[in-house]
């Protein structure tokens, strides 16, 4: 009789998916339309221009921006625009919102251009619990993506897995 445990974990053919192990790579930037407004809430196109001429877009260079307005006034739509037309030449990735929705917009785009072909008719354990902070909605992208091509879908770790999805025989 032999004396070794048997790891019945290691030998099954689970694929464990670690969306900690995929965060898009890069800086985060929040750029705050409020900071050009005058008295707080009011964006005169002059100055405005005047002042995104004088600033240094190289320091966004790589770096995956928000462009937001933490101020409640309301900001005519070509503000953003200008904006995003001095950070293109630099900036890898450019969105209309906060921080978190950046986020959610970077996993949203790694999950849709995810090679499937490893998980194609596998069982797949999709790790929770993630110490980061993974938008919730990259889980619910990452199940719209893997279950036409999964055999199984589980959340958790393996030692206490919760089922969600099972391909009908």
């Amino acid at each position: 009789m032999s004396s070794s445990i048997d790891n019945k974990v290691a030998k099954s053919p689970l694929i464990n998916i670690d969306l900690e192990e995929w965060i898009p790579e890069g800086q985060r930037t929040l750029i705050d339309l409020a900071q050009w407004l005058e008295q707080g809430f009011l964006l005169r196109e002059k100055p405005f221009r005047e002042a995104l001429k004088q600033e240094d877009w190289e320091k966004y260079r790589d770096h995956h921006v928000a462009i937001h307005c933490s101020s409640e006034a309301i900001i005519p739509a070509w503000a953003a625009l200008i904006v995003t037309s001095y950070l293109q030449p630099y900036a890898k990735e450019i969105i209309m919102g906060t921080l978190a929705e950046l986020e959610r917009h970077l996993f949203a785009n790694m999950i849709a251009e995810l090679d499937l072909s490893p998980f194609k008719d596998k069982p797949l354990m999709i790790k929770g619990c993630s110490d980061t902070s993974i938008p919730e909605d990259a889980y619910i992208q990452l199940i719209q993506r893997l279950q036409p091509v999964a055999k199984s879908l589980f959340y958790g770790e393996a030692c206490s897995s919760v089922p969600l999805w099972k391909a009908k025989k």
